[in-house]
């Protein structure tokens, strides 16, 4: 399969440009979807807040826990096995397996579905599409790719469905501050009364303001009165 791909490579120059662009940088897209999951997150506030902190938190996760499996199984870069392929990636000296950016890939899209579908229906084709790229620029093998996504999702899913509870009670809990905007706010935009299950300021209640006003209409009541 590998073959099969260099040999597309070989064939298609004129796609060289923007697929080596989004094979190196595109990151970056990764990280807009996650800032626009956290953003159409807002006026719900609570598990689907937590759900979009999750998604960018257990990429972070995912991408170093990564690491340490890149380093026990040592596999050399195509380009240091095959060096009469077509290589388009900068050459590096870190090995293959996993490939930290399917990793990344895998872990935005899988946290997206926790939030928001139409969001995560984009991420999903941006992850399938970061890692096709990074075969085709010869930086990683296929095998390194898909071992890469399931990797980062199995990390953002199992993170969820272990951490959802105290996500959600940590959310509701910030939102209750003075940085609520961060976490959550009304439809229209404004900040109105924190989500439910959010702790708000206690006001007096209706029968002691009452009682208050009385005290202070009544007739002779006053600082000078007996």
């Amino acid at each position: 399969m590998f073959a099969d791909i260099n040999r597309f490579a070989r064939d298609t120059g004129w796609l060289h440009g923007p697929l080596l662009a989004y094979a190196s940088s595109g990151a970056v897209l990764f990280g807009a979807l996650l800032v626009i999951g956290w953003w159409t997150a807002r006026p719900e506030g609570g598990r689907r807040m937590a759900a979009a902190l999750w998604a960018g938190a257990g990429t972070l996760i995912a991408v170093a826990a990564n690491q340490p499996l890149v380093n026990s199984v040592r596999e050399a870069r195509p380009y240091t096995d095959h060096p009469a392929i077509l290589v388009l990636a900068s050459r590096s000296s870190d090995y293959s397996f996993p490939s930290d950016h399917a990793v990344m890939a895998g872990a935005v899209a899988a946290g997206l579905w926790l939030v928001n579908r139409r969001l995560a229906t984009v991420a999903t084709v941006a992850a399938l599409l970061m890692a096709f790229t990074r075969v085709y620029v010869a930086a990683h093998y296929p095998h390194d790719v898909l071992a890469g996504l399931l990797l980062g999702a199995a990390i953002v899913v199992v993170g969820w469905w272990l951490l959802a509870r105290p996500l959600t009670w940590l959310v509701d809990r910030l939102a209750a501050t003075p940085l609520r905007p961060l976490f959550w706010c009304s439809s229209s935009g404004s900040a109105g009364a924190p989500p439910a299950g959010a702790t708000a300021p206690r006001r007096p209640a209706a029968g002691n303001r009452r009682a208050r006003a009385r005290r202070r209409t009544r007739p002779g009541a006053g600082p000078g009165s007996a």
